[in-house]
């Protein structure tokens, strides 16, 4: 096991799938000369050459195109976005070429494409820049979604997306990219679709992704020091959904808290809750809350984004609520 950061651990997928695959090249802008808008492909220009690692204009219905259209010729597209907020440009590509391709040719033809960003908040970067979009895109049937919390997933997931041979939109945090954790030596996979339990407990299940883990893995402390023993479930996939292991758990603590920082009406959460409720109603010993984002624009101000944002205390209180411990 190596420490390394968040960048590195997705620079090392793309570049072993690189070596393993010459039919695998990113695409976006800056990834090339720039080495990445987050420097998560620096060096790669340098090692595969301008037709692997291709800048492209600020173009992203564009580029995302000819991403599809190289999918659907037999290569392995991965397509960077600067932001899944500057995605929304090219969302025709992705849900009606991307997603539908293999359906509408009868299964003759597939689009193993990977469209991989950072969603979400950073900070103060407002309305336009802070959007997450993980329910928007798990709407959609014939797409992936993948949003990992760690180094170590990011990689093995990154891999297996690259390798699936449906469009995957992968899906990570721009205040992630210099985060650090353990990744395991030598190559290694993580199947799309299985979520991983970071933290067994007995009185609550707690269920995230991305970078709310970090508020979910603090709440749970938080909560321990009060004697309430919570499971921690990361997501890690949003479609394919694990819905065995988030009924197992539930069955066992019977208590559910579902955080996440999208906005509330039609989001992952409410998919979740409604899935808990109809397929586990009599293991409950509470309706499961949900802790999400405010349901406005996020704004520039600082303390405003605290306000808008799930947080260690939100969740505490919430998981008192299932409890019983507060109203």
């Amino acid at each position: 096991m190596r420490e390394i950061a968040f960048r590195e651990a997705l620079r090392e997928a793309l570049r072993e799938e690189m070596l393993r695959d010459d039919r695998v090249f990113l695409m976006g802008e800056e990834v090339a000369e720039y080495n990445g808008a987050y420097k998560v492909s620096q060096g790669l220009l340098d090692e595969f050459g301008a037709k692997r690692v291709i800048d492209t204009p600020i173009a992203e219905l564009g580029f995302a195109g000819i991403g599809v259209g190289a999918a659907m010729n037999g290569l392995r597209p991965v397509i960077e976005f600067m932001t899944f907020n500057f995605s929304l440009v090219a969302i025709d590509q992705i849900v009606n070429s991307a997603a539908k391709m293999l359906n509408m040719s009868g299964g003759q033809v597939s689009v193993p494409i990977v469209f991989r960003g950072p969603s979400g908040s950073a900070g103060s970067l407002a309305a336009q820049h802070s959007q997450v979009f993980e329910s928007w895109y798990a709407n959609v049937p014939g797409l992936k979604v993948v949003s990992p919390s760690n180094p170590a997933d990011a990689k093995g997931l990154l891999k297996s997306a690259i390798r699936d041979e449906d469009p995957v939109i992968f899906m990570e945090s721009e205040q992630m990219y210099g985060d650090k954790g353990l990744v395991p030596d030598g190559e290694y996979l993580i199947p799309i679709g299985l979520a991983d339990i970071k933290r067994s407990g007995t009185d609550i299940t707690l269920v995230s992704y991305n970078k709310m883990m970090k508020v979910v893995l603090a709440a749970a402390e938080a909560l321990e020091a009060e004697g309430i023993s919570a499971e921690v479930i990361d997501l890690r996939s949003i479609r394919p959904l694990d819905h065995a292991t988030l009924l197992q758990s539930v069955r066992k603590t019977h208590r559910m808290v579902v955080v996440d920082e999208s906005w509330p009406f039609a989001s992952v959460s409410s998919e979740i809750a409604y899935r808990i409720q109809k397929d586990a109603f009599d293991e409950l010993d509470a309706p499961v809350v949900r802790v999400n984002g405010a349901d406005v624009p996020m704004s520039y101000s600082m303390p405003l984004v605290a306000a808008y944002l799930p947080s260690v205390d939100k969740v505490v209180r919430a998981a008192k609520e299932v409890m019983y411990l507060r109203k």
